[in-house]
């Protein structure tokens, strides 16, 4: 598989639309709204939570900003409406965050605020490293007014343990904790999966000692083993955590969490702006691509 990975990284950009289309519809639900919604209620009835995201990152214009604003917004009134099992992820950049961070602010508040009266959970996801000081300054200034909103870390940033240490003993205690997907330079990151996974586990561990409700978001069946068995030596309960994963990867691996008793959420992406969102996935995360190939090449859908 590790060949074939290479080889579709290697090519992609270079393959017709329609092609690459194909090979991300395993994980993105589709570029409209009502997509998204079947998708999740399709999840919804196979035990599993979601958590929708409008495709779209680095917003150049004020526009395109307000845009996502907007429909982020009906995102959150679809969820109410069509009684979905979901919160809502949304990303900075998309949102103006390169533009002027006042003005994300803002934009960030409008969409929390409509959150919070329709009692729907936002997740802050993180970006590179360039965003994370800025991502943490405007969770931090929400979290003091809502309580409805919470933040992504990434375990192979060297600097995510003091991060979480810090944020927790502000009293701010929900999180997605994953390994990050940007490529980020040696001095900042970690590079060996082992010291990648080695700090997953150290963070998870700091993370459930402090009490912090934490969405262990990982296809790596080493990590879920070892949340596993954090979870048992520590006698959590269902309501004090979550599994999370990608729409369409590691189906197996995911039935197996939900039929083991845990909860488990599924990240939903949709949208128009699925081309660049899918060429970055497949550059970035090698193995993505091959799990998608791989299940293309199954007989049975991942929804």
């Amino acid at each position: 598989m590790h060949l074939l990975n290479k080889f579709i990284v290697t090519t992609i950009t270079v393959i017709p639309r329609p092609i690459v289309r194909f090979f991300a519809s395993r994980y993105i639900a589709g570029e409209e709204l009502l997509d998204a919604v079947n998708t999740v209620k399709t999840l919804n009835t196979n035990r599993m939570m979601a958590t929708m995201d409008v495709l779209g990152e680095a917003i150049t214009k004020r526009e395109g900003a307000e845009l996502a604003t907007n429909q982020a917004i009906l995102t959150l009134e679809a969820i109410t409406k069509e009684k979905l099992d979901s919160n809502l992820s949304i990303k900075l950049t998309q949102l103006g965050l390169e533009l002027d961070k006042n003005f994300c602010l803002e934009n960030t508040r409008k969409i929390v605020q409509k959150a919070k009266e329709l009692n729907i959970f936002v997740r802050i996801d993180m970006e590179d490293s360039s965003c994370t000081d800025a991502t943490i300054d405007i969770y931090t200034t929400l979290r003091k007014e809502y309580p409805n909103v919470g933040i992504a870390l990434q375990a192979y940033l060297r600097r995510t343990e003091a991060d979480v240490i810090k944020l927790m003993d502000q009293g701010y205690m929900n999180f997605r904790l994953c390994k990050g997907i940007y490529v980020e330079p040696e001095s900042i990151a970690y590079k060996k999966k082992q010291e990648i996974n080695d700090n997953f586990n150290r963070v998870l561990e700091t993370m459930f000692r402090r009490k912090a409700y934490v969405g262990i978001a990982t296809h790596d069946e080493a990590l879920v083993e070892h949340a596993y068995r954090l979870i048992k030596d520590m006698n959590l309960q269902q309501n004090e955590y979550e599994f999370q994963m990608l729409l369409g990867v590691r189906s197996e691996l995911r039935s197996q969490i939900v039929n083991n008793g845990h909860r488990l959420r599924v990240y939903v992406p949709y949208g128009p702006h699925w081309y660049k969102y899918s060429i970055r996935r497949f550059k970035e995360n090698p193995q993505i691509a091959g799990y998608v190939f791989k299940s293309i090449l199954s007989k049975n859908r991942i929804n």
